[in-house]
């Protein structure tokens, strides 16, 4: 018969913890940087298909298998499709993401004309395109509602909010490099209004039940 001491059990034991919680923290860190990650909206650019306070996972390896931070892909398995919706690095701060919706890709000409996006010279006519405002801005006040033509290069993408007119999008400052693209925006998971307060009874009454494994499209 074998008998462990206190302080051999309590080393084992301890050991034991050490390792379950390593291995848990690589494979969180692996699942988040290769297979799924979550964020959350914080604006109205996306409206109404996306809330504020909504929460949701994005696919990692949809695009292919990339290196983390760098973005280079070891494994290739296709590019974004125009209506796909990513999360991306912004380009003006890498260190801030930014979800938008694909609207063209490379080898894509943009225009927009009072408010009508143009692709290839043909007008789309989005289900996702919402606008709240009738006004149409004048080219020399912005590119709001009216800019390009524009071709979109080689690995680069052309993305714009579902709020129309209060999106901040490539319309004002370019193109995405397919390399800061995260992944692609599919489920969400929590929904709630974060203009209440986190520990309030109106936060947790504001919680959108009906959102929750809601498919984005």
């Amino acid at each position: 018969m074998v008998i462990l001491s206190s302080k051999k059990f309590e080393k084992s034991v301890v050991r034991e913890y050490t390792e379950a919680i390593l291995v848990a923290i690589i494979l969180a860190l692996f699942i988040r940087s290769f297979v799924v990650q979550a964020f959350k909206i914080p604006s109205g650019s996306m409206l109404p298909t996306l809330q504020i306070g909504d929460h949701l996972l994005v696919n990692k390896f949809i695009y292919g298998v990339k290196i983390p931070m760098v973005g280079t892909v070891l494994i290739p398995w296709k590019s974004p499709a125009r209506n796909d919706v990513v999360v991306f690095r912004f380009p003006k701060d890498r260190s801030i993401d930014y979800i938008k919706r694909v609207v063209a890709v490379a080898g894509d000409t943009v225009e927009m004309k009072n408010k009508q996006l143009y692709i290839n010279g043909e007008a789309i006519t989005s289900p996702y395109a919402h606008h709240t405002n009738n006004d149409i801005m004048k080219p020399s006040a912005g590119p709001r509602d009216t800019m390009g033509p524009v071709k979109v290069p080689e690995g680069k993408i052309f993305v714009m909010g579902d709020n129309r007119d209060n999106s901040y999008d490539s319309r004002f400052w370019g193109f995405v490099d397919l390399k800061d693209v995260l992944g692609k925006a599919f489920i969400l998971y929590w929904s709630w209004n974060l203009d209440e307060p986190l520990l309030s009874v109106d936060r947790f009454a504001s919680i959108r039940w009906n959102r929750f494994g809601s498919v984005i499209h």
